[in-house]
């Protein structure tokens, strides 16, 4: 059984295309933040929950369950629409 549950995690999206799109974004970004610690960069955000959870995805599916993560809702659907209309265009 995943945690949190499904239910609440789509309550924050509109599909779970959406929810696991953005989930596996934030857990890259996760990542990345953790490679670059020692850097001292400072160019991605730190996870926005305290969590038990060391895994990436688990803690963006948290993240994303607690509404700390959003998206653009229009931007993400003008993507879509752009990357449909260049899938006919190299069809054609």
């Amino acid at each position: 059984m995943i945690e949190p549950p499904i239910e609440e995690l789509m309550a924050h999206v509109d599909s779970k295309f959406t929810l696991v799109t953005l989930a596996a974004r934030r857990a890259r970004q996760i990542n990345s933040y953790y490679r670059q610690l020692g850097e001292g960069l400072g160019a991605y955000l730190p996870p926005q929950v305290h969590s038990t959870s060391r895994k990436p995805l688990t803690i963006a599916l948290e993240e994303i369950a607690e509404g700390k993560i959003e998206y653009d809702k229009e931007a993400y659907e003008a993507a879509v629409r752009e990357i449909e209309e260049c899938e006919k265009a190299s069809e054609g």
